[in-house]
This record gives C-alpha cells, sequence and structure tokens, in this order.
C-alpha cells in the first residue's frame, strides 16, 4: 500500500482496473478534497454536492471497470469533466429548484426531455453557446482572460494559476472575481442566452 501511494494517478486507474481495489481508495483520498470543493463552487449547495460527488466517483468506477477510460488526459481533469457535465444536468433537470414532483398523476416521469437522448439541434444550440460564451471570454480584458482560459479551459488550480502568472493566488482569484462579474454584465448587456 505504502508504494502504491506513490504511483501517478495513470498507474493507480491501470491497477484498479486490474482488479486493485485499494489503488482506487488511494485515487479517491489523493482527489476528493479538491472535486469536492470544485463541485460545490459550482452548486453552492452541500447536499447536492455531495450526490455529485458520489455520482462521479460511482460513474469513474463504472467507466474504469468496463475498460472505457483512456489515458490520453490527466485523470484528475476526466475526474472534472464527469463532475461539470452532472452539475450542469442537475441543473437542467431542475434538482436544485423548482423540480418537478412525480406526486402528479399526470405526470408522465418517462416522458422527459432531460432523460432523452441530444437531437442535432440541441447539440448545435450547444456549440453556439460554446461559440457566444468564447467570444465574450475573448472580450475579458487580458489578465481576467488569462484566469478564465487556464481555470475552465486548462482545469488548473488557483496554485497553479497563481504560480505560472508569477500573482498571488488572492490576486488570481480576484482576477477570476472580476471576469465573472463582466461576464454576466456582458451576458445581461448583449442579451446572449447561455442556457438551451
Amino acid at each position: 500500500m505504502r508504494n502504491q501511494v506513490k504511483l501517478t494517478d495513470e498507474q493507480l486507474v491501470a491497477a484498479y482496473a486490474g482488479g486493485d481495489n485499494k489503488a482506487f481508495d488511494i485515487l479517491l483520498e489523493r482527489h476528493k478534497q479538491k472535486l469536492f470543493s470544485y463541485i460545490y463552487q459550482l452548486v453552492r449547495d452541500s447536499d447536492l454536492a455531495d450526490d455529485i460527488f458520489q455520482e462521479t466517483f460511482v460513474k469513474a468506477i463504472t467507466t474504469i471497470r468496463r475498460g472505457g477510460y483512456n489515458d490520453l488526459g490527466k485523470f484528475s481533469a476526466w475526474l472534472y469533466r464527469i463532475a461539470r457535465n452532472l452539475a450542469v444536468d442537475s441543473f437542467r433537470a431542475g434538482k436544485t429548484e423548482g423540480a418537478l414532483s412525480t406526486d402528479d398523476e399526470n405526470y408522465d416521469v418517462l416522458n422527459r426531455r432531460d432523460l432523452a437522448e441530444d437531437t442535432v439541434e440541441d447539440l448545435m444550440v450547444d456549440l453556439q453557446i460554446e461559440e457566444d460564451l468564447r467570444k465574450l471570454v475573448d472580450s475579458l480584458p487580458d489578465n481576467q482572460r488569462e484566469v478564465v482560459n487556464m481555470r475552465f479551459y486548462g482545469d488548473l488550480s488557483f496554485k497553479e494559476i497563481a504560480e505560472q502568472t508569477g500573482v498571488s493566488i488572492n490576486t488570481a482569484l480576484g482576477r477570476m472575481r472580476y471576469a465573472l462579474l463582466n461576464l454576466r454584465r456582458m451576458v445581461k448587456e448583449k442579451d446572449v442566452s447561455l442556457t438551451r
């Protein structure tokens, strides 16, 4: 076990895929704190964050066990993508507010748009949203744009961003805060819709 702690994430994933359950315990221990914090920042609800956190690891376990994980990227970046997608899904499904009740007998639980596969139109709308968001990010001041790109597209922690840009963590956090405020303002001013 002590030797396993020194293994890379990818080596631990391979060991787990080969049947070594302790390898996954190490991965979980290694990433749980940062991942939970990341999810909480997205949803701002500890119960929902806990649900998404558990769902993320269940999905990771299932994918690794059936041989669906490829090590082309970083394991942590893959985990964060799963968590982000689950958070987005939870917002789309209305888990945070205005959730539909299945107590109403006129409500058909199987006839839900969020359970259906995406259509070509949905995918086109998603691409348009991504393009609109990219344009908004590109119009931010240089230092704010840099932090947003490093954080959301580069999947770097604020500590890593601070080190790479030569500023303090507080400065990096401040730039992100102003970037988000500016993005919200621009979305309102330009009447851009970032949801489908």
